[in-house]
């Protein structure tokens, strides 16, 4: 059995085809058997024909994905939708793609996508003829690879789903640390931020202490496509508190690594479960290595935040003591090592030091007071984003079919 789908077009008479194809006497055969005589109200199959009274081969059966409700869809269907799906059968087979001592051996499921808003048949041809065609490639060349699969997962975008999941697969990032008591200001910082892909945003304790988790979502309207993390420094009922996150569409949490290895691991055991990135902010914690070991193989955090205490830093500044090597950068390597996780800096970091974080292994730097005090909020921005590449994509050109992309 070959599978393969495809999308083509944009509008409403974009095309998306999924198809089987297969032997006649195995599952594929089957299905289509059934198919045919398992009719199911508004969505009737049908055969793929050149024209009336000419089937194409391999013998070709169309399934409506979209309930089917009057004789206007109907017509979408059974007119350009089954021509084009036809004649895309047939050029597979007059090309090559598939071979011609198949034909009366296979046979093929076609689930086509028909907008009820469609109006254009010449579009709604075009489109399903492309997409069936290159569909039927992909299923008899195995595309995607498992190669292709993995360096896609978390950059690619739907083309109807509206909106952009981010994942942090290309470091380094720059997490602006929103700690603010205040939406107007917060609001005002969002908006003068520079529209960059390396620029992550940090629901600030203060902000989720003062409003609640509910800040998130303000962010996520402010911010459609950012990605966001709920610092909560979650200590116990971590589970609850992800969830909570979660809900509100948060992409990463951060727990605090002073709790207890069960609450941990509970926590991170829910950002699992609910598909975001775990953040272990070590924070006080004096022995970093020796709390992560403790922690079971399969859940260790996604990310591991050295956090120099500001309270700290500003007793010990006042006091006239060094503070420019409180962040412990030094442990950065070994903790990659020991977790394979990604590590984030944070704690008064200026620009001038992301160069020495980001050559120490840091994949995430954390600014906070220099670009939300600052008077200038995206200059401010880009002094750490002008030590930093370009966001991943922009230099990119997505081709489909290059398994090396």
């Amino acid at each position: 059995m070959y599978i393969g789908e495809a999308l083509i077009g944009d509008g409403n008479e974009l095309a998306h085809i999924d198809l089987t194809i297969g032997e006649k006497d195995g599952p594929v055969g089957n299905a289509f058997a059934n198919g045919l005589s398992q009719l199911s109200v508004g969505h009737t199959p049908l055969l793929s024909v050149i024209r009336p009274n000419l089937m194409t081969k391999p013998a070709t059966l169309i399934i409506p994905k979209v309930t089917v409700q009057d004789m206007d869809g109907a017509s979408k269907v059974f007119g350009p939708a089954q021509t084009a799906v036809g004649r895309a059968v047939a050029d597979a087979v007059e090309e090559g793609i598939i071979p011609e001592d198949k034909v009366e051996d296979w046979v093929i499921n076609v689930s086509v996508f028909i907008s009820p808003d469609a109006e254009d048949y010449r579009k709604i041809y075009q489109y399903n003829y492309g997409a069936t065609k290159l569909a039927i490639k992909r299923a008899l060349e195995g595309y995607p690879s498992m190669k292709k699969v993995l360096a896609e997962k978390d950059r690619g975008t739907h083309a109807i789903m509206g909106f952009k999941v981010q994942k942090l697969w290309q470091p380094p990032y720059l997490q602006v640390a929103l700690d603010l008591d205040n939406l107007d200001v917060m609001e005002n910082i969002i908006n003068q931020l520079p529209n960059r892909e390396r620029i992550l945003l940090e629901a600030g304790t203060p902000l989720v202490k003062k409003f609640g988790v509910g800040v998130i979502g303000k962010i996520r309207e402010l911010a459609p496509d950012a990605f966001i993390i709920a610092d909560l420094k979650t200590l116990d009922v971590g589970r609850v508190e992800v969830k909570m996150a979660a809900d509100e569409t948060a992409d990463a949490v951060a727990i605090s690594g002073l709790g207890t290895i069960e609450s941990i691991e509970k926590a991170i055991h829910e950002t699992k479960k609910q598909g975001i990135y775990s953040i272990l902010d070590m924070m006080n914690v004096k022995d970093f290595t020796g709390k992560l070991e403790q922690i079971k193989e399969e859940l260790k955090p996604d990310i591991v935040l050295l956090h120099r205490n500001i309270d700290s830093e500003s007793t010990k500044a006042e006091a006239g003591e060094d503070t420019s090597n409180m962040t412990e950068w030094g442990n950065i390597k070994a903790i990659k090592e020991l977790t394979g996780s990604m590590v984030a800096v944070a704690g008064g970091v200026t620009p001038d030091k992301v160069g020495e974080a980001t050559e120490k292994g840091a994949d995430i730097i954390i600014a906070g007071r220099y670009i939300i005090g600052s008077k200038d909020v995206r200059r401010a921005a880009e002094d750490f984003l002008a030590h930093m590449p370009v966001d991943p994509d922009n230099m990119r050109v997505v081709l489909e079919e290059d398994e090396n992309i």
